[in-house]
């Protein structure tokens, strides 16, 4: 049953790029492609914190989790004299700007995290923004009724930690393993392709690939609602900027929970408001938020700030996964990723 607009208020559907920083398009790469988003290759001249205005320039795509920034800057409750939010068109464009000292966070899936981090570069998780909760699926040919009618079949699949997590959950879920399935590796824009002509027997996918697909009959068998929590996005930061750029990462993390209380009290209202950024209708934005949960400032500080953060937990289970499939060459034990000081009070 499709979620009410007040249910989809703290949810959504969406996701990600390769951590090996491959010429492949990835989820969200290939979704702003085609949605034309433009670079702003201004954001390496505007100079950092201590530079200058900007004071913090955050990288983050025009995606449903992430569009609370954005809401929170129209809203005035975010001072685009403090904070600097950037578009890029990919992932990667992102992580490269980290590395070059373009940006000082970005919005980020928490695989894309740990492939930064393995790479030299350390980065602290300050928000979560969304987690997958049925967004991602599992699809397969009506004639395959159950997981364990997978077994001898090619699955097409992303090679990153996304479909990675989504096709091990999957596996386990049936009591198979990679050895027992034919893994098909390819980008999200030849999922319908590749199925359609009978290249693949199940897909490892998300929309709008999963619509179209259910509606020529393929069925959902795994979701991501089987697997809470392995599927994140987060803002990031580098923690040298911390000092210079409190203020404004403050401004910015309480303006995105401003925005999302809103999204709570008055769904309609703020789905026309998100409703152009998105090129949607207001009456779509609902359905572009089922399958996404979007955890709020308690959960936040269940998943950042507790004795035992949970943000580490899911990391860990994360890197082994990540590992396990060549998408990442190291893997620290001691992650220390979660940082709640930006959190801001009741």
């Amino acid at each position: 049953m499709p979620p009410s607009a007040a249910q989809a208020a703290h949810r959504i559907t969406i996701k990600r790029y390769s951590p090996t920083m491959s010429s492949s398009l990835s989820r969200r790469e290939f979704l702003a492609l085609a949605a034309g988003v433009g670079t702003l290759g201004a954001a390496g001249a505007l100079g950092g914190c201590a530079f200058g205005e900007p004071l913090l320039r955050i990288g983050a795509h025009p995606w449903p989790g992430y569009e609370l920034f954005y809401l929170a800057r129209e809203k005035h409750w975010v001072d685009p004299k403090a904070v600097r939010l950037v578009e890029m068109p990919s992932a990667s464009d992102y992580i490269q700007a980290l590395f070059a000292g373009s940006l000082e966070g970005a919005a980020l899936t928490l695989d894309e995290v740990l492939s930064v981090r393995a790479d030299g570069l350390d980065l602290k998780v300050v928000t979560v923004l969304d987690i997958s909760l049925g967004a991602d699926v599992l699809l397969a040919r009506p004639e395959i009724r159950s997981l364990q009618d997978l077994r001898g079949r090619r699955i097409g699949v992303e090679n990153s930690a996304t479909g990675a997590v989504m096709l091990e959950g999957a596996l386990e879920a049936a009591g198979l393993t990679s050895k027992d399935v034919i893994p098909v590796y390819m980008t999200i824009d030849l999922h319908r392709t590749a199925y359609m002509d009978r290249k693949v027997d199940a897909l490892v996918t998300y929309e709008p690939q999963k619509s179209q697909l259910m509606a020529v009959g393929a069925r959902v068998l795994f979701d991501s609602s089987r697997i809470p929590g392995r599927i994140v996005d987060v803002l990031a930061v580098q923690p040298q900027i911390m000092g210079d750029c409190r203020a404004a990462l403050r401004q910015l993390v309480a303006g995105h929970f401003r925005a999302l209380k809103e999204f709570s009290k008055d769904p309609a209202a703020v789905a026309a408001q998100l409703a152009p950024r998105l090129q949607l209708s207001p009456a779509q934005v609902p359905e572009a938020y089922a399958g996404l949960e979007l955890p709020d400032l308690s959960a936040n500080r269940q998943w950042l700030g507790s004795s035992h953060p949970r943000i580490e937990s899911a990391a860990l289970q994360l890197q082994d996964i990540m590992r396990r499939n060549g998408l990442l060459s190291t893997a620290p034990g001691n992650l220390s990723l979660a940082d709640p000081q930006f959190l801001p009070g009741d």
